[in-house]
C-alpha cells in the first residue's frame, strides 16, 4: 500500500487543525501557505473529511475549519482510510498462495495497528516535550 498526496496533505490539513485547537477557525489558505502546498488541491480533501464528520466548516469573514472531535479521539487509520480507502497491502490477497497470503495479512495488521493506535493528538504534540524519537531505547 502506498500513501498518496491525498493521505499525506489530509494528515497534514488534521494536524494543523489539531495545533489550532481552542483558537477558531483556520483557513485552507493559511495551511495552504504555511506547508507549501495547493489551496485548491486542499479544498478537495477537506470535503469528505467534512462529510465523515472529523471536520466542521464555519462560515463568514473568519471562518475556516475546526475539528468536530477531540484530537485523541481520531486516528490516523480514520483520516488515511477516508482519503484512500481500505488499507490493504496488496489487491487479492484471497487469491494468493497461503504462506503469502499469510505475509500479506501480517503486513496489513500491522500497519493498521500504527495507523489505529496513532491519535490526532500524538501527532499534533510530537516533538513538544523534547522527545524526537519516541522509538529510540538506550541501554
Amino acid at each position: 500500500m502506498k500513501i498518496s498526496t491525498k493521505g499525506r496533505y489530509g494528515l497534514t490539513i488534521m494536524i494543523a487543525l489539531a495545533k489550532n485547537k481552542g483558537n477558531g477557525p483556520i483557513s485552507l489558505k493559511t495551511i495552504a501557505q504555511e506547508h507549501g502546498l495547493s489551496e485548491h488541491y486542499l479544498e478537495q480533501l477537506v470535503a469528505p473529511l467534512r462529510n465523515a464528520s472529523l471536520v466542521k466548516s464555519i462560515r463568514g469573514a473568519y471562518g475556516g475549519y475546526i475539528l468536530a472531535k477531540e484530537p485523541s479521539e481520531i486516528t490516523a487509520g480514520d483520516i488515511i482510510r477516508i482519503l484512500e480507502g481500505p488499507i490493504t497491502p496488496v489487491e487479492g490477497m484471497e487469491d494468493e498462495e497461503p504462506a503469502k497470503q499469510e505475509l500479506w495479512i501480517r503486513i496489513r495488521d500491522a500497519v493498521k495497528e500504527v495507523l489505529d493506535t496513532t491519535t490526532l493528538q500524538d501527532l499534533s504534540t510530537y516533538g513538544e516535550k523534547g522527545i524526537q524519537d519516541p522509538y529510540m531505547f538506550y541501554i
